[in-house]
């Protein structure tokens, strides 16, 4: 069978999405299951021979390749599982999921590819690999520990039940939040009803209506038509009736109550990780995450969040009573509520700053923006960025680019799939396409694909991004970067792979700071009508709004965060998860608004139940701490052309090859400090302006 997914790498460096369909993945993964698992049997054979010499080309290179070959298969239907999640696309990545699974496990807890390690580790080649080689064996040793790989058979088999379980949890779960989403619908037909909303959210619901045949509007449950309610529909029945929609997705309450519920499920994600960490000889799966992570324990973690608690605390009760204030005095709300928050926030925003959210929205139509943040990391790091043709993807709004170095040379590609629609996973993400590292042939180049959900155009005009899509765009792009920029020929330790997981938020959350930076914003924020460039006092206005609030916002985030490191520190087996009741508790200790009883914010929490942030989630706020010192580098030195570069050729080029704080201190030259972020968040005075 001609199949697109078993191109070979040297004719399709990219890969065939004109021609991917759902029957192709179970059939090419089956192929090339079945060609390494004969590969790796003649390695170890050969391996456990007493004359085989270990050497980096004898034991890791087959296996890099052998991993290139799989994740050109699974990485392609995993990617059209989240843009594309049809009938069809579910049910080929369902048929495929346990098939992975079980092959990891059989490579991570096969004892002969054990000892092939150890062999090479003790060898006299050993000493002479470069710091990069000496961490992939170093981490590959760690990762077998973790997977088991020393346990007796019986654990040993029930570990391996235990990760097969997991990954259709996981599954399962994202599939119950799409289809949550995708279920609901209002339809309006009194556009009174909409009073307040923007022209702009306005047509996104008239555009869903007319997509359904209806006339009127429809409101649904992606993040730009939610959000074109809670923050301006003047209705407060309106936002009351979103915000449990919302916030209900997934659970036992709400419109949809009990039809894609998450609740059991999270459950059994909780008591099988534990059961796992436990297994591993760990107190807690909190632990196990830890393993591969800057910090050392959880609670070293719940210190850091909870000295943030102190810090932010005060100011957000502040925050809260101002709003409270205004509510009252504008409108006679006398009991705000959290489906108020949004709404009364752009309003005292307008009132305080004298500018709102969709004040800057004509300023950032979408090629301008993508055109000036390729702009800004030419100008930092030294590279060019340029639009390829002919290149196959998956969806008319997709478009590829490539980015190259200052000598024209091609450095990798990535894909943009940037609007919001049916059968698209929700959020925004990074994942890799291609990972860098160096073959008999030469660098194979790495690719990305950077994925949001903003609104899309409307009919005749480009699409116009909120100064929040822009952040989350220069977001993804951090992490692409991160990806891309590697120098590092070792895959494991290439671009993403290999870093500690609360320190690769580093380079993503670094870009945000760009979208509030005066040059970059004037480079590319025009109104996408007359040309205008975003006017001084706007921009001045834009600036001041980050402090705004600030506060609500970081104890909204240490809410989530600390929900989760003792919603798995604290499991215990004899009470169950108690997932409400943590929430429950964090809510005392941090919140400063509770929300309603029937607010199920769990069952859509995918970064945790279904993502990689389980027992991790603080790495936002810690990375947070690493991007605004790593960018209080840049104003120290009046953001002098050697920063980027020297950003460039530690945090991003070097990837997973060395310890995180190693790097981040050879681009500082100390560790991080607290104080950046804390004057970022207007929780401290702003430091003084260099002079020279």
């Amino acid at each position: 069978m001609d199949n697109p997914l078993l191109a070979s790498p040297s004719t399709a460096p990219l890969p065939a999405f004109e021609r991917i369909r759902p029957h192709h993945a179970e059939a090419a993964l089956d192929a090339v299951l079945a060609e390494n698992r004969a590969e790796l049997d003649a390695l170890l054979t050969a391996a456990g021979r007493a004359d085989w010499e270990p050497r980096w080309e004898t034991l890791i290179e087959p296996l890099e390749e052998m991993t290139d070959r799989v994740s050109r298969v699974w990485g392609p239907l995993s990617h059209l599982f989240g843009v594309t999640s049809t009938t069809e696309w579910r049910k080929a990545y369902n048929a495929c999921l346990p098939k992975m699974t079980v092959y990891s496990l059989e490579l991570s807890q096969n004892e002969n590819l054990l000892r092939a390690y150890e062999r090479l580790a003790a060898s006299p080649a050993f000493a002479t690999f470069s710091p990069a080689r000496k961490k992939v064996v170093a981490d590959a040793q760690r990762d077998f520990r973790l997977s088991g790989i020393g346990l007796p058979a019986s654990e040993k088999e029930r570990f391996t039940a235990i990760e097969l379980r997991l990954s259709e949890l996981h599954s399962k779960f994202e599939e119950n939040l799409i289809d949550s989403v995708q279920a609901y619908s209002k339809p309006v037909t009194d556009e009174t009803a909409l009073r307040g909303m923007t022209p702009q959210g306005k047509e996104l619901a008239r555009e869903k209506a007319r997509a359904k045949g209806l006339d009127g509007f429809v409101i649904a449950l992606d993040f730009p038509s939610y959000d074109a309610v809670v923050s301006y529909a003047d209705d407060r029945d309106l936002r009351r009736e979103l915000y449990e929609a919302y916030g209900t997705r997934a659970s036992d309450r709400g419109p949809l109550a009990g039809k894609f519920d998450n609740t059991p499920l999270m459950d059994e994600i909780l008591a099988l990780r534990h059961e796992e960490a436990r297994l591993l000889g760990y107190a807690s799966f909190a632990e196990v995450s830890l393993a591969t992570k800057m910090a050392d324990t959880p609670d070293e973690i719940e210190r850091f969040l909870l000295d943030l608690n102190v810090r932010s605390r005060a100011r957000a009760l502040s925050e809260l009573d101002e709003l409270r204030t205004f509510a009252r005095e504008r409108d006679g709300v006398t009991d705000l509520q959290p489906w108020d928050i949004a709404y009364y926030s752009e309003k005292l925003k307008g009132q305080k700053l004298a500018f709102s959210e969709e004040e800057l929205r004509p300023y950032f139509p979408a090629p301008a923006v993508v055109q000036g943040m390729f702009a800004l990391v030419e100008r930092i790091y030294g590279v060019t960025i340029e639009k390829i043709d002919g290149v196959a993807t998956w969806h008319l709004d997709v478009t590829t680019y490539a980015l190259r170095d200052a000598a024209g040379a091609r450095i990798g590609a990535f894909y943009l799939d940037p609007f919001a629609r049916q059968d698209k996973r929700g959020g925004a993400w990074m994942d890799e396409c291609v990972t860098r590292r160096r073959t008999a042939g030469g660098v194979q180049r790495p690719a990305a694909y950077l994925t949001c959900n903003f609104t899309p155009p409307l009919p005749g005009q480009p699409a116009l991004l909120t100064h929040d899509e822009v952040v989350t765009l220069f977001h993804e792009f951090g992490h692409g970067l991160h990806h891309l920029l590697t120098r590092v020929d070792e895959a494991a330790v290439s671009g993403i792979h290999g870093v500690a997981r609360d320190a690769v938020e580093l380079p993503s959350q670094f870009m945000e700071n760009w979208c509030y930076d005066g040059e970059t914003l004037r480079g590319f924020a025009r109104h996408w009508q007359t040309g205008e460039p975003l006017p001084q006092a706007l921009l001045e206005k834009l600036q001041a709004s980050r402090t705004f609030l600030s506060a609500l916002a970081t104890v909204r985030q240490l809410e989530f965060a600390l929900f989760d490191l003792r919603l798995h520190r604290d499991f215990d087996p004899a009470r169950g998860a108690r997932v409400l009741e943590t929430l429950d508790q964090v809510r005392k200790e941090v919140s400063v608004l509770r929300p309603p009883a029937f607010n199920r914010m769990p069952n859509s929490f995918a970064h945790v139940f279904a993502g990689g942030y389980a027992a991790g989630y603080y790495s936002y706020k810690w990375a947070e701490v690493l991007s605004a010192d790593a960018f209080a580098a840049f104003a120290e030195t009046r953001f002098a052309p050697e920063t980027g570069h020297r950003f460039r050729d530690t945090v991003l080029a070097q990837g997973g090859s060395r310890d995180a704080m190693d790097l981040f201190v050879e681009f500082r030259g100390r560790k991080p400090s607290l104080e950046p972020l804390l004057r970022q968040h207007g929780l401290l005075p702003p430091s003084p302006t260099p002079t020279t």
